[in-house]
């Protein structure tokens, strides 16, 4: 992304998108397999997913609600800039959002992408979308700089341990699964590993798991383990009664959340006999708006860059070669 020495004038939610009527579904998940060798039967088995829920994806309302709160949050404390939103995958697309901030005058902007963790999938296939869409508007086109990761900022672990404090029983943290040759190449692991030991202890939580939901691609393909299934049954097995599920890798609710968790984990649940208490995203409190601002003051205005657990923050622009797409083609990401 290219540099600046003018100021920052406007945020632009960044998210995976999703279809939100059932004639959406097919057209959506052809979009988010173009280029990559998915069978369509696979296609046609996560279509079904979002039938059960009549085609809709919860991402697009919950992008929507998170776009409004960060907004009033601006307006109320600064700066005062318009927040735009834009997806990957299904409309607006970021294309047409970028092509609108043109049209507004928006010179340079700050992108808040709707994950707090690093990997191909949640970090570099954004900036490479970003750029892919800047070259479609042209020379008119704002530059876009990311915001940067917040797995370990005090505010995100404040928010998932207060989360946490309403579910009883096993503390089960899950995340999307990657393929193990991706991971190798960026620090999602080590990342989610921190984060779920922060919010642990801040929620005065002394044992937990973490576990790997809505694996894709072909069963010889290695991907990160243990499952969630593999998990909930182990917690059973050594006498939990009831867990709680936290969805700490998913910023907002998607049909990954909703479906794997809120459907497939709980009936998996209901037949080992253990009671399930699902907590909500992050994106959705109504301390997320603050927490991005001070990301965005960072930026701005030198303000302190905050971080809990052994890591340091991380940088405005992530390390060459971090995140690379390797074992990238066969993720499906139904939002």
């Amino acid at each position: 992304m290219g540099a600046s020495a003018e100021p920052f004038d406007a945020v632009v939610v960044v998210s995976f998108g999703g279809p939100e009527r059932r004639e959406d579904v097919v057209p959506f998940l052809e979009n988010v397999l173009r280029g990559r060798n998915v069978p369509r039967s696979r296609l046609e088995e996560v279509a079904e997913h979002y039938y059960q829920f009549e085609g809709r994806s919860p991402i697009g309302a919950a992008t929507r609600a998170m776009i409004a709160a960060l907004q009033s949050e601006l307006e109320a404390h600064g700066p005062a800039w318009r927040v735009y939103g834009g997806n990957r995958n299904w409309h607006p697309f970021l294309e047409d959002t970028l092509r609108q901030m043109a049209d507004d005058g928006v010179r340079r902007a700050l992108a808040l992408v709707t994950s707090a963790f690093g990997s191909y999938s949640g970090c570099r296939q954004y900036l490479d979308d970003i750029e892919g869409a800047r070259r479609a508007v042209g020379e008119r086109a704002p530059v876009v700089e990311k915001l940067r990761l917040f797995y370990n900022h005090p505010e995100f672990i404040a928010i998932m341990a207060e989360r946490v404090a309403a579910g009883e029983g096993e503390l089960i943290f899950t995340a999307h699964s990657i393929p193990t040759a991706m991971a190798a190449t960026g620090p999602y692991q080590q990342q989610l590993a921190e984060a779920c030991a922060s919010v642990a202890a801040a929620a005065g939580r002394d044992h937990w798991r973490l576990a790997f939901q809505s694996r894709s691609g072909p069963p010889q393909q290695p991907w990160l383990e243990p499952s969630l299934e593999t998990v909930l049954t182990a917690a059973r097995a050594d006498g939990a009664e009831a867990v709680t599920v936290v969805p700490m890798g998913f910023l907002a609710d998607h049909m990954e959340v909703v479906f794997d968790l809120d459907l497939e984990a709980r009936q998996r649940c209901a037949a080992l006999g253990l009671r399930m208490t699902r907590v909500q995203t992050a994106g959705a409190h109504p301390r997320f708006p603050g927490l991005v601002r001070e990301l965005i003051l960072e930026r701005t205005a030198s303000a302190p860059r905050r971080a809990l657990g052994p890591s340091p923050p991380w940088p405005d622009r992530c390390p060459a070669g971090c995140c690379q797409p390797s074992g990238a083609a066969g993720i499906v990401r139904p939002a």
